[in-house]
């Protein structure tokens, strides 16, 4: 169950110099879900949050979270928490062996072959170009695009950690860098029987992904 907050500041307080952009994503990665802060691009590590992000669209986002009321779930870890796996594994509990021998919930067609050395493990911060579709082929979200004069930006996470929708976790720990390829993401693994409204993605949806991954760290 998530816990629900109440506001930390004041509309005049957030339209001042006393409220930074960094507090207020501080305050939003602590605070939101997951799905939350993927869909407003608030993922990441503070500081290169902070150098894209305008202090107007956090303050939409900050509204946006009380008035949808998506805040983190107790058992849920915040982008701001998630740490590198350790380098020796902790023994696996049944309910991580049983999610290890689910059916996969995705399918993957490689479009062009990567020339990294190694696929991705868990904790590892990947760096990653995509554009998500509909099955009728609109497009909900994409960082291709560029805004003003501003480069394209990959989208930057720790993959299996949580941070994003599970397709991608799982999808992306199969690829190597350079990799590009086509996603298929059931809604078990992408945003269910809800949907995400303000994502424009509607309930029970099958989404496609054409992804690249650029980098892994």
């Amino acid at each position: 169950m998530a816990t629900e907050l109440s506001p930390k500041w004041t509309a005049a307080e957030l339209a001042s110099d006393d409220v930074s952009k960094k507090d207020l994503i501080s305050y939003l990665q602590e605070s939101a879900s997951n799905d939350f802060l993927l869909s407003h691009k608030l993922n990441g590590k503070l500081a290169n949050v902070a150098k894209s992000a305008k202090k107007p669209a956090l303050i939409t986002a900050y509204n946006d979270l009380f008035a949808t009321k998506q805040f983190r779930a107790a058992d849920e870890v915040s982008a701001a928490d998630v740490k590198h796996a350790k380098a020796e594994p902790a023994k696996e509990s049944k309910q991580e062996q049983e999610h290890e021998a689910e059916t996969p919930k995705y399918t993957k067609k490689v479009t062009k072959r990567g020339t990294g050395q190694r696929m991705p493990v868990k904790g590892d911060r990947v760096n990653v170009y995509y554009t998500g579709m509909l099955e009728d082929g609109t497009v909900f979200d994409t960082n291709l695009k560029t805004k003003g004069r501003k480069p394209i930006s990959p989208l930057v996470f720790k993959v299996g950690t949580g941070q994003v929708i599970r397709g991608w976790d799982e999808a992306l720990m199969t690829m190597v860098a350079g990799e590009k390829a086509r996603l298929t993401i059931e809604p078990e693994w992408a945003y269910g029987k809800h949907g995400h409204e303000a994502g424009g993605i509607p309930p029970h949806a099958t989404l496609i992904f054409d992804v690249e991954l650029v980098t892994v760290d």
